[in-house]
């Protein structure tokens, strides 16, 4: 039984370590095959830290060096101006309409055929032109009619004349009631000469009316009438209509407040009026003060003025919309700047003024009139030759930091030259 047992555990020991040495080589076959793919993936590693380093070099030798501290604010992009000081002309504004000088609906004031039209429409025509021929044959017939009748009398007023002076130098041989009687015969002839004369002034005034002719100088509308139409006096639609340009008018109105200055400026001389196109770009005409209305409008608080022009070019027009600038007088020393510096805050009417540091301030003024592009400053902070901001200003705060870039490309360009 022990021998048994020995042999047993000798048995099972000799067959644990052929099991051992089992287990031993299958992990020494385990454990090559893993060796290799560690070798492997490290080279791999290896070879991405190697560029990975590469990169990171290449970047920091690249890029500029980091400033020590935060980068400054870049300035605000505006345009300048200047505060000036110098005469200003005091000018009211207003919106008026042109109005032609003389307008004239040229009708007949006689009645006919119309035989010849002798203008073209839009024709510019002088006083006494003739426009339009009226069959003339009726009215020079009635003139020989009254021609002829003077020429009859005047012949009996002859004989009545020569009757007369023989019964007076009958004396005492001819009786009173035939020379009183012959007397009244030669006034009565004389009377009808002179109406027959009335009658040849009147024949010929008719036949002139067959002459249509321009009453005026000025410019020819549309032809309402063609040749071969029936005219007649008692009709109302004219013929044409002219207007006349040279001179012209312009009707416009100004505050009520500014009529004392422009009953001064007008009582000293003539008060200059400019007249522009109604969007207040392009220069028109210039004139001057006429007259203004003998009442001020108590709906409106204005007051209606006329302006008179030569109107030459015939840039004004009846009818045209125009603005007005009217001159009531000039001050002599103002302070001035640029209509587009002046801003609308909350506390009122300011500028940005643009110091030595190019630091934007903001200072509160009073601003009044506007002329040529800029306006009078009444009151405010604003010293002449000092910079304000015209364009930009929408960007830039109290104290910002500002530049013009055209000012220095400018500024660039007069040095090369």
């Amino acid at each position: 039984m022990l021998s048994e047992d020995l042999h047993d555990r000798d048995g099972s020991r000799a067959d644990e370590t052929v099991a051992d040495r089992r287990h031993g080589d299958a992990r020494r076959a385990a454990t090559k095959p893993a060796k290799k793919r560690s070798g492997s993936a490290g080279l791999i590693l290896l070879l991405l830290a190697v560029a990975g380093g590469g990169a990171y070099g290449y970047t920091r030798l690249n890029q500029p060096a980091v400033k020590s501290r935060a980068a400054a604010p870049l300035p605000v992009p505006v345009t300048l101006g200047t505060v000036e000081q110098g005469p200003f002309a005091l000018v009211s504004n207003g919106l008026g309409t042109v109005q032609a000088y003389n307008t004239v609906q040229v009708r007949t004031r006689v009645d006919g055929e119309i035989q010849q039209v002798a203008f073209r429409e839009g024709q510019t025509v002088r006083k006494g032109d003739v426009l339009v021929q009226i069959d003339p044959r009726p009215y020079q017939a009635a003139l020989d009619q009254a021609k002829a009748k003077k020429e009859q009398d005047t012949a009996n007023l002859g004989n009545a004349k020569a009757d007369l002076v023989r019964y007076t130098g009958l004396g005492a041989f001819a009786s009173r009631q035939q020379t009183e009687t012959q007397t009244a015969l030669v006034a009565q002839l004389t009377a009808q000469v002179a109406s027959d004369q009335a009658a040849i002034d009147n024949a010929t005034t008719q036949l002139g009316y067959a002459t249509i002719r321009a009453p005026i100088d000025g410019v020819t509308g549309f032809r309402q009438v063609d040749i071969g139409n029936i005219v007649n006096a008692a009709g109302q639609t004219p013929i044409v209509t002219i207007t006349q340009v040279e001179p012209i008018f312009v009707v416009f109105t100004a505050p009520e407040d500014q009529l004392p200055a422009i009953t001064a400026a007008l009582k000293a001389g003539d008060v200059p009026v400019e007249a522009w196109t109604s969007d207040g770009l392009t220069k028109l005409a210039d004139g001057k003060l006429a007259l203004f209305n003998n009442q001020v409008d108590t709906a409106t608080g204005t007051i209606r003025l006329k302006a008179v022009y030569e109107n030459r070019n015939h840039a004004l027009w009846p009818g045209l919309s125009v603005s007005t600038k009217m001159r009531v007088g000039t001050v002599a020393v103002a302070t001035t700047v640029p209509d587009d510096a002046i801003q609308h805050g909350p506390d009122g009417l300011f500028a940005f003024v643009v110091d030595d540091a190019s630091r934007a301030h903001q200072r509160a003024l009073k601003a009044g009139r506007s002329d040529s592009g800029r306006t009078r400053v009444l009151s405010g902070d604003l010293r002449p030759g000092e910079r304000v901001i015209v364009a930009g200003q929408y960007k830039v705060q109290d104290g910002s930091l500002v530049a013009d870039p055209h000012a220095a490309h400018t500024a660039q360009a007069e040095a090369v030259q």
